[in-house]
């Protein structure tokens, strides 16, 4: 069982100031970070270090070679990374001293993929295979129309949330994965439970995972509805705590995991996330998630 990983790849470049830089401003940072980051290149690497197969398609910058090596040496797949001219995606990051952040995202490659790099990229998909996406790339209805036609099924984690462009995909989408808030601007409700009950009234076959920061995590299929509760922790970085809990969590449905041990894995995983600073670097490996369970006994 493979799962495909069509996502975005970027580099956070993280700067450390005493406020937000005004206009006509130059400001010194006090501290500056390059880190491998976006939620596809995330998501992927959480696969990985849960022990799913990962295969990755996306698109970087000739300049950014690195990049593969780092994702190979987490155990993620790296054949279907395309290499463009135009830059990798990235991002110019400010935070101050209050941890307030300003984000400036530029997509970059990320929105170079072309359907004959996806087309070949599944060409071995089939029944029992996994394509997991976001929004952060282009090129995600034709990854949909072309896993539905290989029998592989779709799990979708439409971040960052735009309503108009996501509620038309829906119907080819067997996993839906969305926090409280992109629930609610999804379906247009005013609370969280009205929109879990809208999407599963709406899309009745749909699975739906629905995380709720500190109150744990729902998840929602035609069989029945589970709840896990979240791990309390010392936070000291959450960049990374959604894309940790997706891929562990997606690993262990994928391989037929029980889904009440699927989601209480992939929770302890994004506490132990939350607890580094730092994104793909703060994603913890399987061994560490299970010291971290057995320790943490309910």
């Amino acid at each position: 069982m493979t799962i495909y990983n069509l996502g975005s790849i970027n580099l956070d470049h993280v700067y450390r100031v005493r406020h937000f830089v005004r206009p006509g401003e130059t400001l010194s940072s006090s501290g500056y970070r390059a880190l491998l980051g976006g939620k596809g290149a995330n998501q992927s690497i959480a696969l990985a270090r849960a022990g799913a197969e990962v295969r990755h398609i996306g698109a970087i910058g000739e300049a950014d070679a690195w990049i593969l090596q780092t994702l190979i040496e987490a155990g993620v797949e790296t054949s279907a990374i395309a290499r463009r001219q135009e830059a990798s995606g990235h991002a110019i990051i400010q935070v101050t001293r209050e941890a307030e952040n300003a984000i400036l995202l530029y997509p970059g490659a990320n929105h170079s993929l072309t359907r004959s790099q996806i087309e070949q990229a599944l060409v071995r998909g089939g029944s029992g295979d996994w394509l997991l996406l976001q929004n952060e790339t282009n090129g995600l209805s034709d990854a949909m129309d072309l896993a539905t036609e290989r029998g592989v099924r779709v799990a979708f984690n439409p971040a960052p949330m735009v309503s108009r462009d996501i509620a038309p995909l829906l119907d080819r989408v067997d996993l839906l994965i969305v926090n409280e808030g992109e629930a609610m601007d999804l379906t247009g409700a005013s609370t969280v439970a009205a929109a879990e009950a809208r999407l599963h009234n709406d899309y009745p076959r749909l699975r739906i995972l629905l995380t709720l920061g500190r109150d744990g995590v729902v998840y929602v299929t035609p069989e029945g509805r589970y709840r896990a509760p979240a791990f309390s922790v010392d936070a000291v970085d959450t960049t990374a705590a959604g894309d940790t809990f997706i891929g562990f969590c997606l690993a262990d449905l994928a391989a037929g995991q029980a889904p009440e041990m699927a989601l209480r894995r992939a929770s302890a995983a994004a506490a132990l996330c939350v607890t580094r600073a730092g994104a793909a670097s703060a994603i913890p490996t399987l061994a560490e998630v299970e010291t971290f369970l057995a320790s943490n006994v309910p």
